[in-house]
């Protein structure tokens, strides 16, 4: 007897979602799915749908958590917006930059945050230019990328005098 199968995480969060919600993100997962490199994987992180290096390709892992993959895009459902979280533009500034300049060529409003792009409904978002843009990065690249800011963080961290890293430590401590 074969037991029935049960959805997947990425069945079950979309199902969740209200059906506007659903219909746009769907159509966005869609061409997500078709535009980037092989070798990064779908599934469900840290509350909604994600892209990322898996842990085969990268086991150093998300903030050196052999546990969790390295995110390169995430896509969320919020009460009044939607939301593309770019993870890969924090290791990768020029893509950043990029993303930003073709948003404006299409005529669309760009709400962005950090990394955060919000929209209302599929057709605030120019998902031609969140394609092109995440079609620029390949598993291997991202991870390198990712790992060489890791590794300038903790040397800027390393060379700062034992004094002021001290001094640091107890500012952090005194917020009460």
């Amino acid at each position: 007897m074969v037991g029935a199968m049960s959805p997947s995480p990425v069945a079950q969060y979309l199902a969740s979602l209200p059906p506007e919600h659903r219909d746009a993100l769907s159509a966005v997962r869609l061409e997500i799915n078709r535009s980037l490199a092989a070798g990064f994987e779908e599934g469900v992180q840290f509350g909604m749908l994600s892209w990322y290096v898996p842990l085969t390709a990268y086991p150093k892992g998300y903030g050196g958590n052999p546990k969790v993959p390295l995110p390169l895009v995430g896509l969320g459902s919020k009460k009044n917006y939607m939301a593309l979280y770019m993870t890969c533009f924090y290791a990768q500034p020029a893509l950043s930059d990029w993303f930003i300049s073709e948003y404006k060529k299409s005529g669309k409003k760009l709400d962005m945050g950090m990394g955060c792009v919000r929209f209302k409904t599929l057709e605030h978002l120019p998902i031609e230019v969140v394609c092109r843009t995440l079609a620029r990065v390949t598993p291997a690249e991202y991870a390198a990328n990712y790992q060489a800011a890791r590794d300038a963080l903790a040397k800027g961290r390393a060379k700062k005098p034992a004094a002021a890293k001290s001094k640091e430590a107890s500012s952090d401590c005194q917020s009460e």
